[in-house]
């Protein structure tokens, strides 16, 4: 019982800190949302956090396109890539992740891996939907921060 109860208490800990950095990071960004996508298996997620500015923009539950993310992305955002995309349409972006993006009302994105000790834990993302927006260093330095947090927190370092 004791294990048990220790367990919930690091789940909650961690939950509120997901819940906190990703409020936070969607006020300083000025940003219709900010998820949390968690790999419960090998290159398979979902959006398991989101703060939103507004209930019509929840995606809370969203599953990527399989086919989308491979071992050449991830081995990208393993080696620590940040991918900053200001416009989804004029920029360079592979049309299966165009396409995802434009289901969520997605017009800009900001993307920073959750690396833990062990793995790529998942991916901490900003989206700007109403139209494109260019990404200052100051944003690019707040979301790997934001990353850096979750990374390191008891509860998701070693998991």
């Amino acid at each position: 019982m004791r294990r048990f109860a220790d367990r919930l208490a690091k789940t909650l800990e961690r939950d509120a800190l997901i819940q906190q950095t990703t409020d936070e990071l969607r006020e300083f960004l000025q940003v219709d949302r900010v998820v949390l996508y968690y790999f419960y298996r090998e290159w398979k997620g979902q959006i398991t956090f989101e703060s939103i500015s507004s209930k019509q923009l929840s995606i809370l539950g969203s599953t990527g396109p399989d086919d989308c993310f491979d071992d050449e992305y991830a081995q990208m955002y393993l080696a620590g890539r940040m991918r900053a995309i200001a416009d989804i349409e004029s920029e360079i972006v592979n049309p299966c992740h165009r396409d995802y993006l434009r289901s969520m009302q997605v017009r800009a994105n900001l993307v920073a891996p959750i690396l833990n000790s062990v793995r790529l834990w998942g991916l901490l993302i900003a989206h700007h939907c109403k139209e494109a927006r260019p990404w200052s260093s100051p944003d690019i330095e707040a979301m790997k921060k934001g990353a850096e947090t979750l990374a390191n927190a008891p509860a998701i370092r070693n998991s």
